[in-house]
């Protein structure tokens, strides 16, 4: 099916493409609460971190070569080899009955979103008008956000009425379906660009690992998603110390994504309209509050009213990186612009989740300090971004008549 650029920003093809982003979403996120629990019963209660520091770290490491496969081979065949390791990690995780096999196994499961969502956002930043990417990216981010919510609260239920295996396949199904989507779709690189892939494509000289003009949002991206990692990393155990157990362990993630969600359908097109710097600098500031209130919550009431700042201060902070990365970058470099930013984010995360596994170290009293630290990384991003300058609105309609700036005249 056609998938350029139509007079209706959004064909067919960017709501198939959220569809399959929420399939791809709610496949990993089904296993989140429960993973740290399933650690611990097979031996491994200490090494909590590694859970997400692991799966990030291959998403990073892979990002370079995902940025140069979309950007020359395509970005179809990018987005199926992500949910294709999506599917096949969560088939045999059943079978991961040793600390080292499931380390293992979350270190390759971190190919998939090396992957998937650099393909993705390459894709969408192809179809969608340059005016029209702050919303957008925030539509995206409503359907991809609707899986990471669905997601864990749905994989507590089957794992509490089923069993531990049968959320492990719905996790492999989830990621089954995204792939079909997939198939529906029509790839958008110009053909001028494509190569056959070859064992050659994977040989990368340092210029093709990062995209300078896209510095700036990279260092936000790194210090903003840091609490992210060091957040999933310890809620489980936080909500389990404040009592909510069962199906209510989810329940920080269902508040946070909720929240996320909102202000996404209510601001999605803050940043095309204000400038991205400038929602940049609210949002961080919204979120600092949330990690603020986190640092000292007492009860489930401010436990939860901390998740739903932080989803406040996200839903406006991830589509606005998102659409400014895509403003700096070359057309031709999409794929790499795109990659140099997840590589910060799977950076911030893995950093996030590796300290805050051993700053907590399975002692409750140590949790104000994992979330002080969080608070920290936020209120660095907030300085950098009051010594960037301001794009101003987004306001040109295709891409001819706004010559993307370089990384120069941003910072």
């Amino acid at each position: 099916m056609p998938t350029a650029p139509a007079s209706h920003p959004y064909s067919l093809g960017f709501w198939l493409m959220c569809l399959s982003s929420f399939l791809f979403f709610l496949s990993f996120n089904l296993l989140l609460p429960e993973l740290p629990d399933h650690l611990t019963q097979l031996g491994g209660g200490e090494y909590k971190g590694y859970i997400i520091a692991l799966f990030t770290l291959t998403a990073a490491l892979s990002r370079p070569f995902s940025g140069k496969l979309a950007d020359t081979v395509g970005r179809i065949p990018v987005m199926v080899f992500g949910s294709l390791v999506c599917f096949v990690c969560g088939f045999f995780y059943p079978w991961a009955l040793t600390v080292t096999g499931f380390l293992t196994l979350r270190l390759l499961h971190g190919f998939s979103t090396g992957f998937k969502p650099t393909g993705t956002a390459a894709f969408i930043a192809d179809i969608v008008p340059v005016g029209r990417r702050g919303e957008a990216m925030g539509l995206l981010g409503v359907t991809g956000s609707l899986g990471m919510a669905f997601g864990p609260a749905f994989g507590s239920w089957i794992a509490q009425h089923f069993s531990l295996n049968t959320m492990f396949y719905c996790s492999s199904g989830a990621a089954l379906l995204s792939l079909l989507v997939q198939g529906t779709l029509t790839e958008t690189l110009p053909q001028a660009q494509r190569r056959r892939f070859s064992l050659g494509l994977l040989k990368l000289k340092w210029t093709e690992v990062l995209e300078p003009r896209v510095l700036a949002p990279a260092v936000v991206t790194l210090l903003c998603l840091f609490p992210y990692g060091a957040v999933l990393t310890v809620v489980p155990d936080q909500s389990r110390l404040l009592g909510l157990t069962g199906s209510t362990k989810g329940l920080f993630y269902v508040c946070y994504t909720v929240a996320s969600l909102g202000i996404r359908l209510v601001a999605g097109k803050a940043s095309d309209t204000h400038g991205r710097v400038p929602v940049l600098r609210l949002s961080a500031g919204i979120l600092a509050a949330g990690l603020a209130l986190l640092v000292w919550s007492p009860s489930v009431a401010w436990f939860l009213t901390a998740a739903v700042v932080i989803g406040i201060g996200t839903g406006l902070n991830s589509p606005t990186l998102y659409a400014w990365t895509i403003d700096l970058s070359h057309p031709e470099h999409r794929g790499r612009s795109v990659a140099t930013m997840y590589i910060a984010l799977e950076i911030g995360i893995g950093l996030g989740a590796l300290l805050a596994g051993w700053i907590f170290a399975n002692q409750p009293s140590r949790l104000p300090y994992v979330h002080g630290l969080s608070l920290l990384c936020v209120l660095l991003a907030v300085a950098y971004l009051f010594m960037v300058k301001s794009s101003g609105p987004i306001v040109a309609a295709d891409e001819e008549r706004a010559p993307v700036p370089s990384a120069e005249e941003v910072v």
